[in-house]
């Protein structure tokens, strides 16, 4: 299922709660994740489906 947005400031909202966890999930890591689009990407389309 593909990820949409009504407006900008959803997709912001959603970057922002995409960064959030991100955090979180580097910091687990113990290390910076250079392949944080393609987390971001995933996690993003994965709260639309839930």
């Amino acid at each position: 299922m593909p990820a949409t947005y009504e407006n900008s400031d959803e997709l912001a909202d959603a970057l922002r709660r995409a960064a959030a966890a991100h955090g979180e999930h580097e910091k687990q890591l113990g290390h910076e994740d250079a392949d944080w689009p393609s987390w971001y990407a995933q996690y993003m389309v994965e709260e639309q489906q839930s």
